[in-house]
């Protein structure tokens, strides 16, 4: 069952943690080279400030984004601003969400997100934590996987380990953490079941894309090459 009241507390502590972390850079640090290729910490930035705008777009029945091409333009025009500027605006953009969702709605109804996809509402507020959390790694400000609620972790797993399910390009897969907890992924290509086992925060980093997956060990056959996200 899907708390979005307490997704909501938990996207404020990880907004509030990423903002605190980068009050310390000064101007020269947000134009560092962040762990996502190509991107500045700027883009990082100015990435989760558009982002919320978007999800407001969702909540209020617009489409998340008016295109794949403005969205990028948008980021790098945002990319650059100074540390002051990217911090208030990624405050100021996290109010406007808060907003959004606690405007009368119905969490229940279905709403359209990028490229056709859908969800309920109720889940938004753990996508938007995820948005937060996942690009706070991504910064290289010394907040890492195995920094990441545990039941953040295991919730983050099930959802790429879902939407991995079936893939084509994806054999049979079997997850398991070094805590007990297990998933299943994979099924559309030949081969497997291939065994992969390892830190839950080394399971999310492979699934995620941010790591690949050298920490892990797997049986019936080799590490599965994961589609990007």
């Amino acid at each position: 069952m899907i708390d979005h009241e307490r997704d909501l507390a938990s996207l404020r502590e990880a907004t509030e943690r990423l903002l605190h972390d980068a009050a310390s850079w000064d101007n020269a640090s947000v134009a560092q080279p962040s762990r996502l290729p190509g991107w500045t910490r700027g883009h990082v930035l100015a990435h989760l400030a558009r982002n919320a705008d978007a999800l407001v777009n969702v909540f209020e029945g617009r489409p998340m984004y008016a295109s794949a091409e403005a969205r990028d333009a948008d980021i790098e025009r945002d990319a650059p601003r100074p540390l002051d500027v990217q911090l208030a605006d990624v405050r100021a953009t996290d109010e406007r969400f808060r907003a959004a969702t606690a405007a009368p709605g119905d969490w229940d109804r279905t709403v359209e997100l990028r490229n056709g996809v859908t969800d309920s509402a109720s889940r938004i507020p753990f996508r938007r934590w995820v948005e937060v959390a996942l690009h706070h790694v991504d910064l290289g400000c010394g907040y890492e996987l195995e920094d990441l609620p545990e039941e953040f972790v295991g919730r983050e797993i099930d959802f790429l380990a879902e939407r991995f399910a079936g893939h084509p390009d994806v054999p049979s897969t079997a997850l398991r953490a070094d805590d007990g907890r297990t998933w299943t992924t994979g099924g559309g290509a030949e081969g497997g079941p291939v065994d992969v086992s390892g830190p839950a925060a080394e399971l999310l980093g492979w699934l995620a894309g941010r790591r690949d997956g050298s920490a892990l060990k797997t049986g019936g056959g080799p590490l599965p090459q994961l589609p990007p996200l």
